[in-house]
Formats: structure tokens, sequence, C-alpha cells
């Protein structure tokens, strides 16, 4: 998806359930999000004032929450960039291939489920900027 923007990934609500003893919120392929779950990751113990992601993928979908904590996800097509700050454990944020994101701001304690379309493959990363934005022009 090189011609994916920013506008394509979006912020979606999940299902909350209450109860006296707690909340419970279930994430369920093709249901609350549009793609296959095939991996499951979390980022933790961040220190407060680092970055993580700075990277884009040519074919991987995923769903970014914050589970705990706070940060923000900037995301970036190569023309416009986007700022979504997460903080609720029954919000995600949708992010589509062929945009660059960085996640930054990380509160103390924080923790990023992320929820993606495809196992790890290192040929679908573009962890160089520049080359990002060559991807991106080489429709």
């Amino acid at each position: 998806m090189k011609q994916s923007s920013v506008h394509d990934c979006h912020l979606i609500s999940l299902p909350k359930i209450g109860t006296p003893e707690g909340n419970i919120s279930a994430i369920n392929e093709y249901i609350e999000v549009p793609f296959s779950l095939n991996r499951i990751y979390y980022l933790y113990d961040v220190p407060v004032g680092e970055k993580r992601g700075g990277h884009g993928h040519k074919e991987l979908r995923q769903l970014i929450v914050a589970a705990c904590g706070s940060f923000s996800v900037v995301l970036d097509d190569g023309k416009q960039k986007v700022t979504h700050h997460l903080n609720r454990p029954y919000q995600g944020l949708i992010i589509v291939p062929g945009i660059w994101r960085e996640l930054e701001d990380f509160s103390y304690g924080s923790i990023c489920l992320v929820l993606a379309s495809d196992s790890y493959c290192e040929d679908d990363y573009i962890r160089n900027y520049n080359q990002f934005l060559k991807y991106k022009l080489c429709l």
C-alpha cells in the first residue's frame, strides 16, 4: 500500500465490559480488527524520553493499544504527519501498510500492546526514513 496515507489509519473503540470486579476488553480478528491476528507483542519498561518504532512496513497491518499508561504514536505517510495519543485500554489505533511510525512520550509503567497481521519478517521493514520516502514515491 505505497499510496496509503495517515488518514487510512484510525482509532477504534474496543468492546468494554464493566463489572464490579473490573473491566475486560476482547479483540477478535475480523470483528474488532479488519485483519487476521498472527503476532502479538508488547513494549514495556521504555525509559522516559526514549522513542520506539522509527520504521515503516510494506505489508504489515497493526492494532496498537495502550494496555497501561500512555504514549503517542506519530504517523507519517511521507507528506503528512498525524499524532495520536493513546491512553485508554479500550481504544486502539489501526495502522495500515506504507506508514512510518514513531512511538514517543511513554508514561512511567506504560505497556504498548501490538496485534499484527503477520509474523515477524525483516524484509517487510523499512528502517531508513529516506528509503521509506523513496518507497512511497515509487508508485
